[in-house]
């Protein structure tokens, strides 16, 4: 039928996900983003918007993919907030070692090209790492949950360097070993007097 799109919207929407992950924002042009899509640049336009545009909806889809997982993960840190974090960095090494997704982590990536960024897109990407934070903070201390959000941003760092996946382990067994008294402390039944 004339005028009808004739692709998935999904398919497309991730399939830019990962060229912007891949590649990182600058280094994406809308010809890559074309090719990886297979949309025309007209079409990506009309359908998707402008460069900025999708790659926020990317950056959004992204985040609520993932933070769902994380959210699930966290959702027993009352009880047991080291196996909460466990479960959180979990989530991370399972993306990391996942063969169908770029090493690292759309929105480390993007935080660290923020200075490159438009302020508009500046402003999102910095936002979506806050949720990231805001999510730590409900269930851990502030300190806590910047030391954590650190570790778990480090980590898709080190994969895009080159970090095997044990690398990556030792490095979240070195941090739950350290974090393992504060945050069993956290959860110790108070003492009888």
């Amino acid at each position: 039928m004339a005028g009808k799109k004739q692709f998935d919207m999904d398919t497309a929407l991730d399939a830019a996900m990962i060229q912007f992950w891949r590649a990182g924002y600058a280094a994406t042009s809308v010809d890559d983003l074309s090719r990886a899509t297979g949309l025309n640049r007209s079409s990506i336009y009309s359908s998707l918007g402008d460069k900025d545009t999708l790659f926020l909806r990317c950056l959004d889809r992204y985040a609520a993919r993932y933070g769902e997982k994380y959210d699930a993960a966290l959702s027993g840190a009352a009880a047991d907030p080291l196996a909460a974090v466990r479960k959180f960095f979990d989530v991370t090494l399972a993306r990391i070692a996942d063969p169908g997704t770029p090493d690292g982590c759309l929105v480390a990536q993007s935080v660290m090209a923020v200075p490159t960024l438009s302020p508009g897109v500046a402003a999102h990407t910095k936002d979506a790492l806050d949720r990231q934070r805001s999510r730590l903070r409900a269930v851990l201390t502030a300190d806590l949950a910047e030391h954590v959000l650190a570790v778990n941003q480090s980590l898709a760092v080190m994969s895009r360097a080159g970090a095997s996946p044990a690398q990556l382990r030792a490095i979240v067994r070195v941090t739950l070993d350290a974090l393992s008294p504060t945050l069993r402390a956290d959860v110790a039944p108070p003492a009888l007097t």
